[in-house]
């Protein structure tokens, strides 16, 4: 044995540098590791710094090792001449259970770490400490951020998961000075309800999908409440099983007023219209498997570590995907409400802001794109469409632009590419396509809520037919909401009556306040109801595949 001021001076001696001590380092460490360790660092800190690395680092295991354990002074961090550490084993108790955060264990190196773990050779040590560094790391990595494999898959939808600039030097560096590191990991993940919410859910449906799941319920003639069908009881044994219907107290063929109730309450979990008929779309919804479902799970937990792990005290949270706004407090619902979104071909983006003021009675100045492929296809049919829609129309979009009388423009000689030099302003009124107020959040998306004079749309269970921006069903009580605590004191009275004097005002809010746009297809709702919507933008599957294509859930 050597003492640890010998072996430091020695790797002083031998790299001309010297690390921070590991937190698994004891009062001696064996020379014969440390040695070995030397074999599995390909690169010297110079040779980093002069290769083109991977980013981020923690992509390649030799470009990682090489950067990390230099600066521990290359010595090992996990194990110590008579095996593991008590570290060492919470770092791979956290590593083996990886599937409950929506992981696969087998990622990371989980069965050759066990295959290790008995074994003293010095060679045999410096390897798992080694496979221990760099796969802790990784889980670190893709708890936090999301894996790299979905980035890859397709920049442009998946851009924000993974960091890019993950260091995994520091993140050694917090491993290590980590005086818990049980809670140290198990605070990775994000922190919020949503995502333990359905963390708890997976853990569920991954029981149901072990246990067999459900059987198929035929299809056959749409079902309506007080007919008699053979398959009344198996839709009863399916909702059953996960929890639509608590009891089942017998089993004739009759659609009766409790199978109703929960047939109902299943076609609300999954975005269905919620009218108790049983037609193709809501047996097609039961006849998911549960394995599909537990890979819909883990494609949510995913997107929910792409943005802020904190979403803040108080929040509004919209999900694109299933068409809703929340108001979130001290992690309770406080309002929630209908929106619309985005179209396919218009998709809203997912990213998170400040909504720093509320515009009343707003102009709608109508965007370049929409004006060449919508206004004037509808100009060229009728010269009148601007006046009648109370839009004015400028000459360009410069400060000194004139007005001009779009009656007398010949719009069948006008491009589209001259369309676009025009600037079309919608005024304040019952007509505008804003509705009486915006929230306005900056962004480089251009993206803002407002309200509609569309009232008819919120009743439709698919809602999405925006240009992107969000539509959202009752503005007075967000309004409301946000300016509470101004100064001026803006009740609901207060708002409505500046809304019907038609004049357009700008008020800040006295704080701004923090909205979080998602694209979550999988939640769990403020009564403990884990809700399974449609992918409206197509981009589960894709995300699944990049993520779990060795199992392929989606397409079983």
């Amino acid at each position: 044995m050597i003492r640890l001021s010998v072996v430091f001076a020695l790797f002083l001696l031998l790299c001309g540098m010297a690390g921070p001590r590991p937190a698994a380092a004891a009062a001696e460490v064996s020379l014969p590791i440390s040695r070995e360790l030397l074999s599995h660092i390909k690169y010297t800190p110079e040779q980093l710094q002069t290769l083109e690395l991977p980013r981020p680092l923690i992509a390649s295991q030799d470009h990682c090792i090489s950067a990390v354990y230099p600066t521990v002074g290359n010595l090992p961090i996990w194990v110590a001449d008579d095996g593991p550490t008590e570290r060492a084993a919470i770092a791979l108790r956290f590593l083996q259970s990886a599937a409950e955060e929506g992981l696969r264990p087998e990622d990371y190196a989980v069965e050759e770490i066990i295959r290790l773990w008995p074994l003293r050779s010095a060679a045999d040590l410096a390897l798992l400490d080694t496979l221990l560094t760099y796969n802790l790391l990784l889980y670190a990595h893709d708890v936090s951020y999301g894996q790299l494999e979905s980035r890859s898959a397709n920049p442009k939808i998946f851009n924000d998961t993974g960091r890019q600039d993950f260091d995994p030097t520091a993140a050694m560096r917090s491993i290590i000075a980590a005086p818990d590191l049980a809670v140290h990991l198990a605070s990775l993940p994000p922190v919020h309800r949503h995502y333990r919410a359905l963390k708890t859910a997976l853990q569920k449906y991954r029981t149901l999908a072990a246990a067999g799941g459900w059987q198929s319920v035929p299809s056959g003639a749409t079902l309506h409440p007080g007919e008699l069908d053979p398959r009344v009881p198996a839709i009863r044994i399916r909702l059953h099983i996960t929890g639509d219907l608590e009891t089942i107290d017998h089993s004739d063929t009759l659609y009766d007023n409790s199978l109703k109730q929960a047939v109902i309450t299943f076609q609300k979990r999954y975005g269905l219209e919620p009218d108790g008929v049983i037609g193709n779309q809501t047996i097609a919804a039961m006849n998911i498997p549960a394995k599909r479902l537990v890979s819909q799970i883990i494609v949510n937990m995913t997107r929910w570590r792409w943005q802020a792990h904190d979403l803040g005290e108080k929040y509004v949270l919209v999900n694109i995907a299933g068409y809703n706004l929340k108001v979130v407090e001290k992690d309770e619902v406080v309002l929630e409400m209908p929106v619309i979104v985005g179209e396919l071909e218009n998709q809203t983006p997912i990213f998170s802001d400040l909504i720093q003021y509320i515009d009343f009675n707003p102009y709608w100045v109508i965007t370049r794109s929409i004006a060449s492929k919508e206004e004037l296809p509808r100009l060229r049919q009728n010269p009148r469409y601007l006046v009648d829609r109370n839009v004015r129309l400028f000459s360009s979009w410069d400060p000194d632009a004139v007005e001009l009388d779009s009656t007398r423009v010949n719009w069948n000689a006008i491009s589209p590419e001259q369309m676009a030099r025009y600037k079309l302003r919608q005024e304040p009124g019952p007509l505008n396509a804003l509705g009486r107020m915006k929230f306005v959040f900056p962004n480089r998306f251009a993206i803002y809520m407002h309200d509609t004079p569309k009232r008819d749309l919120f009743s439709q269970s698919a809602r999405n037919f925006s240009h992107g921006c969000i539509r959202v069903s009752d503005p007075v009580s967000l309004a409301a909401y946000a300016l509470a605590g101004e100064k001026r004191d803006w009740t609901v009275e207060r708002i409505k009556a500046t809304i019907d004097s038609g004049r357009r005002k700008v008020v800040n809010l006295p704080a701004p306040l923090t909205v979080h746009l998602t694209y979550q297809t999988t939640w769990v709702d403020k009564e403990g109801s884990i809700h399974f919507n449609r992918d409206i933008y197509g981009r589960d599957t894709e995300l699944s595949l990049a993520l779990l294509e060795k199992n392929s859930n989606l397409n079983n």
